[in-house]
């Protein structure tokens, strides 16, 4: 046995999702084919580092070219920067639909050498996602896509990429670790389906699921089977803020989720409809937090936090609404993580589709 209650072996993934960092060198990874997510001891071997700023120009080809496949047959799924070395991991598939392969990727910031994790005799340990949507349910998630992925629909003059995948799948649609729990988005087959889970790491308690209901501003209805997309935690992890397809922005109360119950949350802003939200990230800059989100349709927003604590809930269907927003000058952006204090690193998707690796410098945006 090792530390947080890990044993030396082989995890098996079907399916890679959202990743997160959690102590030392421990990588959350949602496997929602399993229902379930895999702590796995990376075992990074490099030196701790400062985090200062790299760029990665043509991350698709780099990827494809270690993965020996095309670059439309390589699918990013999530970003997470390990907090001691500062080298990066991405969740990938290869390949599409039944056929499609999980691999995590290692990409060294010094040289941005890439590798895949092996998981021949790691440490690891895994929690089954009890409540999720049984793995032959026939019902469909739908969401909006970014790049290229998913089928083209046009609605009145706008053109949209749509994925629709099975609810299973939607399991899980976001993690995070705070001081000893895992915090994971996504959908239940519940009544309410969207659900939040407080899973304590080492995975040896419990899981604590409550139920969540927001107003969807754009739709002008009270809404609880939508899953959260993408969400950060806030007021130093004793709440969340939460991001929704179409877009609302959410703010709960961790104390307010109690296991078994439902919820209601703060809805303190809406984003712009015929969306998806794709990562939150939040950073200080002279004393004030404020939060970064990207989007499938919208250029990256920054949002001051100050303004968040003072919004009244929003209840009525109008848009764009709520808390103000900046526009800075970033088209493209995808998922991010930290890099330090003072760096956001994230995938930017250019004009042409290719995607790279970006240190977005927090006192410019």
């Amino acid at each position: 046995m090792t530390d947080h209650g890990m044993a030396v072996g082989t995890p098996v993934l079907e399916s890679v999702g959202p990743v997160t960092f959690g102590p030392g060198d421990v990588l959350f990874v949602a496997d929602n084919r399993r229902a379930a997510v895999v702590a796995i001891d990376v075992a990074d071997p490099a030196p701790a580092a400062a985090g200062e700023p790299f760029d990665l120009e043509d991350l698709d080809a780099k990827l494809a070219s270690y993965l020996g496949c095309a670059v439309k047959d390589v699918s990013i799924r999530d970003l997470a920067v390990h907090p001691r070395t500062h080298n990066v991991y991405l969740s990938v598939m290869r390949g599409s639909g039944d056929a499609a392969r999980p691999v995590i990727i290692r990409i060294d910031r010094a040289d941005g050498t890439v590798s895949a994790l092996s998981l021949d005799a790691v440490a690891w340990s895994e929690v089954a996602i009890t409540d999720a949507p049984a793995i032959d349910d026939e019902r469909l998630e739908t969401s909006l896509a970014e790049g290229d992925e998913g089928e083209e629909m046009t609605f009145g003059d706008r053109t949209f990429r749509i994925v629709r995948a099975p609810v299973r799948m939607a399991t899980v649609t976001d993690l995070k670790y705070v001081d000893g729990t895992l915090l994971v988005a996504g959908l239940s087959n519940e009544e309410f389906a969207s659900t939040l889970r407080r899973i304590p790491f080492p995975f040896t308690g419990d899981v604590a699921s409550t139920g969540l209901e927001i107003f969807h501003v754009s739709h002008g209805q009270w809404e609880t089977a939508a899953p959260i997309r993408t969400f950060v935690p806030y007021q130093g992890g004793t709440s969340i803020l939460a991001s929704y397809t179409c877009t609302p922005l959410v703010h709960f109360p961790l104390g307010d989720l109690q296991p078994g119950a439902k919820a209601r949350g703060r809805t303190v802003a809406e984003l712009g409809s015929g969306n998806t939200p794709l990562d939150i990230v939040s950073f200080t800059r002279e004393g004030e937090e404020f939060l970064l989100v990207s989007h499938t349709s919208h250029p990256l927003m920054k949002i001051a936090c100050s303004d968040i604590d003072g919004q009244e809930p929003l209840t009525e269907p109008r848009e764009p609404v709520g808390v103000p927003r900046q526009l800075p000058e970033l088209q493209g952006i995808g998922r991010m993580d930290n890099l330090n204090g003072d760096y956001v690193l994230a995938i930017q998707r250019d004009e042409r589709g290719g995607r790279h690796l970006r240190s977005l410098k927090t006192a410019g945006l």
